[in-house]
């Protein structure tokens, strides 16, 4: 047999599930419904960006706070980075004698230590200092950009 604390329970559930969709209906709040579409009408979809605007954009590009800056005339030019950035990656960078050197995250060469390697930058720092130095580019650009302008 059930108990009476059961028998109680029971009721006020079964009550509730009568009168709450009684309560909805007899509301009549007509806000909450959402607009009904054409049965085979088509859902309307948010026009698309015009392709162009992918193609404009650059791939790799530096970000916006570190392109303006340049790196100063004693921090190594990197030259390339060799293996998988997660796990073994290392720097060839060419000092400042000119002779090329492979680095460690962690290791140091002219006073600069190398913090930490993306995929297209490596990241110095002496000091309070640090600076982004990107790989060359394919017209040499970033090279460029690192080499003191020759003497006259």
């Amino acid at each position: 047999m059930i108990a009476r604390g059961e028998r109680i329970a029971l009721a006020v559930a079964g009550l509730f599930a009568v009168a709450m969709p009684l309560a909805l209906v007899l509301r009549g709040d007509r806000q909450a419904e959402a607009p009904r579409r054409q049965p085979g009408a088509p859902i309307a979809a948010p026009p698309a960006p015009a392709l162009s605007s992918a193609y404009e954009r650059t791939l790799f590009a530096a970000p916006a706070g570190l392109a303006a800056e340049r790196a100063p005339q004693d921090a190594p030019a990197l030259v390339g980075i060799v293996g998988r950035l997660d796990q073994d990656a290392v720097a060839l960078v060419k000092t400042a004698e000119g002779s090329t050197r492979t680095l460690a995250v962690g290791a140091s060469v002219d006073g600069w230590k190398l913090e930490s390697l993306s995929i297209d930058a490596g990241y110095f720092t002496r000091g309070a200092q640090r600076v982004r130095v990107p790989l060359p580019t394919a017209d040499g650009a970033a090279a460029a950009a690192d080499e003191p302008p020759p003497a006259q």
